[in-house]
């Protein structure tokens, strides 16, 4: 007999446990369906102990430098991998439980445990059981994608979920991808005191941003003593004693990497392959990512796809947003729509990368009339007091309107200041305002007004 619900939530990641508050919220009888752990990967596994990560990193960098600032910190630094991997999981524990007895002592929310699949357009098996519910939400995010490549299946590898259960220093740890989360671990592990190698396909590190982003980043990291190959045509591993060989080229066999560790960083893969999608009628692309409208809909009513599952944005706050999307379309005014967000992430490397909107080539690609303001860091008062002169400051203007069409900032306080901008883009306010307002001294964000009277046709 199945058990009737008016709606059900599959999986409790960022978007998953704040909707399921809602509907209860608003008196529906609520099911919500995780199988494994409450918060998802954020929490889990992505940005919660990746940051934390990073901190003990940056801490074990900042006293290495302690003699540039006059701090004399006698000995070797030494970073005591089980003390950092207790100090993440406690960080990670507090924010589970958190999530998990949120859901759990909900009002007129009942948790399953289990895997949930569908049965039809309205019911879903979880541990036997059948639930059925009019209104189904789908949120069940994404993995590490696992490619096809020669020898993979030889050798031990880690992805950015398992090696979250490392305790130790791997000696050399080679990251195949130099994207987002490569390059975070890469920092990372550099900073732990690995030797680190970071292997790409592409003829640069993160190929979808600028070229001035990607060849700022890799002189960044390569400062620090990161080694980085780009270009490699192909990819293969083979085992040799206790260390792995990762070769890079298809032809000359000479070129490799000899590590002891290997992290697979190359994207990620929606979790949707086995929901028996097929048995409700929803349609995913060959990538498993379902296809939704500008309201999260799928193509059958009464079901919708949120989170990092739908394709719309594999970041925390896009999940988010998602769900205030569709509580704003359920419950609310009815006018919140996918395409009124504007794009916008980070690379949590340090100094950080803030990114919003049109990158410079996607403008040119465009045909747009548009200016431009660039801006060393090292011109920036902040930056050179705490000897952190890395990186740009660059913002495009629609040179028709005087609307900020994009903006990166990869420097000291990035990921923070470019609010400033994203703000004034989501508010439609001219560049102007920025340029006429008066900023704090002495801070990252008082240059941006300067950077907006030095402006120059893009080309």
């Amino acid at each position: 007999m199945n058990k009737n619900y008016d709606a059900i939530v599959i999986g409790a990641g960022q978007a998953g446990p704040s909707l399921a508050a809602r509907l209860t919220s608003e008196n529906l009888k609520t099911a919500i369906i995780e199988r494994n752990l409450f918060g998802g990967t954020c929490v889990n596994n992505g940005c919660i102990p990746t940051k934390t990560l990073v901190a003990s990193a940056r801490a074990a960098h900042m006293a290495r430098r302690g003699d540039e600032f006059g701090v004399n910190i006698s000995g070797d630094i030494r970073v005591d991998m089980k003390k950092v991997k207790a100090r993440k999981d406690a960080v990670v524990q507090q924010s589970n439980q958190g999530v998990t007895g949120w859901m759990k002592n909900m009002q007129g929310l009942d948790v399953y445990e289990g895997h949930a699949q569908f049965e039809n357009s309205n019911v879903i098996n979880v541990n036997g059981e059948q639930l059925q519910a009019d209104k189904i939400f789908i949120n069940v995010g994404a993995r590490a994608r696992v490619p096809d490549m020669s020898g993979l299946s030889d050798i031990k590898y880690f992805t950015n979920s398992n090696i979250m259960d490392v305790d130790y220093l791997p000696e050399h740890l080679i990251i195949i991808g130099g994207s987002y989360i490569g390059l975070e671990f890469a920092q990372m592990y550099k900073r732990f005191g690995s030797e680190v190698t970071v292997v790409e396909m592409s003829d640069r590190l993160i190929s979808r941003e600028d070229q001035d982003v990607s060849e700022t980043v890799q002189e960044i990291l390569e400062n620090e003593g990161i080694n980085i190959h780009v270009g490699a045509e192909c990819i293969s591993f083979e085992k040799r004693a206790n260390k792995i060989a990762v070769k890079v080229s298809c032809d000359d066999e000479m070129q490799e990497s000899l590590g002891t560790h290997v992290l697979l960083a190359v994207g990620r893969v929606a979790n949707t392959h086995d929901l028996g999608l097929e048995k409700a009628g929803v349609k995913a692309n060959k990538f498993g990512i379902i296809e939704v409208d500008d309201e999260l809909r799928t193509n059958i009513p009464g079901i919708w796809a949120l989170g990092e599952c739908n394709g719309k944005g594999a970041f925390t706050h896009t999940s988010y947003n998602d769900y205030e999307i569709v509580a704003d379309n359920l419950f609310g005014t009815k006018t919140r729509r996918v395409n009124d967000r504007i794009v916008c992430y980070g690379l949590f490397i340090d100094p950080p990368l803030g990114r919003v909107g049109l990158t410079e080539q996607q403008i040119c690609d465009s045909g747009k009339k548009a200016l431009i303001g660039k801006m060393p860091m090292s011109r920036i008062g902040r930056a050179k007091e705490r000897g952190e002169t890395q990186g740009f400051m660059k913002v495009m203007i629609d040179a028709e309107n005087d609307q900020i069409l994009g903006a990166n900032i990869l420097g000291i306080g990035g990921d923070e200041v470019i609010h400033l901008l994203l703000d004034t883009m989501y508010a439609k306010k001219p560049y102007q305002l920025i340029k006429n307002a008066v900023h704090i001294h002495p801070t990252v964000a008082e240059l941006i007004p300067t950077l907006l009277q030095d402006l120059q046709e893009l080309n």
